[in-house]
């Protein structure tokens, strides 16, 4: 899933090496933290959040399927 999110996101970006994932755990649901460079956040927000919104749409889905809770945080 790390990867994925990763993947995703450094195709969105003009600096992919500012790409940086982190992964917090509790019980039942995870917590991915994605942060980029600060020139890059509104590419991965999107245009009234929609590409932010379909990026937890697909990280939920997927971990729903693992029967995991997950979420995506954009870390400014």
């Amino acid at each position: 899933m790390k990867e994925f999110i990763e993947y995703i996101a450094r195709q969105l970006v003009d600096d992919p090496d500012a790409v940086s994932l982190t992964e917090e755990s509790q019980d039942d649901r995870i917590v991915y933290k994605l942060k980029v460079a600060q020139a890059d956040i509104g590419k991965v927000i999107g245009k009234k959040g929609r590409t932010a919104f379909a990026l937890r749409t697909i990280v939920a889905a997927v971990g729903k399927k693992a029967g995991k809770k997950v979420f995506l945080e954009v870390i400014d």
